[in-house]
C-alpha cells in the first residue's frame, strides 16, 4: 500500500485525477488530489494576492494536518513547481517525487522563466497589463485526445497570475529525497519538458515516455497508474 499526493497543473483541478484516482484506489492505496486555492470547485477563493508560495502551502499542510508519510508525491506541469516547494517544508514525509511533464526548475527561476512560445508571450502580456489571472488554454494546444477535449475545456478555470511570476527558493530539499522520477508525455511538443527530461536522466532519475498529449492523468489514466505503482513499489522495497 501507498499513500499518492496527486498536484495538478495550471488551470485544472483535482477533477482532472479521478481516472487516476480511481484505479490506484482500486489497488488498495491511498490517494489524496489537493484542488490549489482559486482553481476548480475552489474557483470562488481567487484573488490577486495568491501566488506559488500559497500553493506550496496548501499542499504541504495537506500533508502535515492528514499526517502523512512515506508520501509519493506528484506534480504535473505547473504542479512540478509547486512539489519542488512542497519538499523544502515537508521532505521528511516525502518518499518518492514525481514529475509528471512538469517544469523541472532551480533556485531563483519561475515558471515564466521555464516558459516558451505562446505560454510565454502571454505570460508577459497579461503581466505587463496588471492582469491578475490567466486564462485557460484549450485542450486542443494540449493535445488533449478528441473525446475528452470538450470535458476539459469545461473544467478548466483561469490560473492566478502570481503563481506563475514567483521565484522559487529552493536549498536542495527536492535532491534529498529518497526516490525520483519523471514522465514525458510524448505527443506533447515542448522544449521545457524535453529539458526536465534530459536533467532528470542527467541526475539518474527514473524516467519515462508515455505517447499522449500533456494531460496524461486524461489520455493514459491506466498507464500512468502503472507507473505511479511501480513508483511507489519501488521506493518501498528500497526503504
Amino acid at each position: 500500500m501507498a499513500t499518492f499526493v496527486l498536484v495538478h497543473g495550471a488551470w485544472h483541478g483535482a477533477w482532472c485525477w479521478r481516472r487516476v484516482a480511481r484505479l490506484l484506489t482500486r489497488d488498495g492505496h491511498d490517494v489524496l488530489t489537493p484542488t490549489l486555492t482559486g482553481l476548480g470547485e475552489r474557483s470562488h477563493l481567487l484573488a490577486p494576492g495568491i501566488d506559488l508560495d500559497t500553493h506550496i502551502l496548501d499542499v504541504a499542510n495537506e500533508i502535515k494536518w492528514q499526517e502523512l508519510k512515506d508520501v509519493v508525491l506528484v506534480g504535473h506541469s505547473y504542479g512540478g513547481m509547486v512539489i519542488s516547494g512542497v519538499a523544502e517544508r515537508a521532505g521528511k514525509a516525502i518518499a518518492a517525487f514525481v514529475m509528471l511533464d512538469a517544469f523541472f526548475s532551480e533556485n531563483g527561476e519561475a515558471l515564466i522563466d521555464l516558459t516558451a512560445g505562446p505560454v510565454h508571450e502571454a505570460l508577459l502580456a497579461a503581466a505587463k497589463s496588471g492582469a491578475t489571472s490567466l486564462p485557460p488554454r484549450s485542450a486542443a494546444a494540449f493535445k488533449v485526445n478528441d473525446n475528452d477535449r470538450a470535458w476539459v475545456d469545461a473544467q478548466c478555470t483561469p490560473q492566478p497570475i502570481g503563481c506563475m511570476l514567483q521565484k522559487l527558493t529552493l536549498t536542495g530539499a527536492r535532491e534529498r529525497i529518497a526516490h525520483h522520477a519523471y514522465i514525458r508525455a510524448t505527443a506533447y511538443p515542448s522544449e521545457p519538458f524535453d529539458r526536465g527530461l534530459a536533467k532528470a536522466r542527467a541526475q539518474g532519475w527514473r524516467t519515462y515516455e508515455v505517447p499522449c498529449g500533456h494531460d496524461v492523468m486524461v489520455d493514459q489514466p491506466e498507464r500512468l497508474a502503472a507507473i505511479l505503482s511501480e513508483v511507489a513499489a519501488h521506493a518501498a522495497a528500497t526503504a
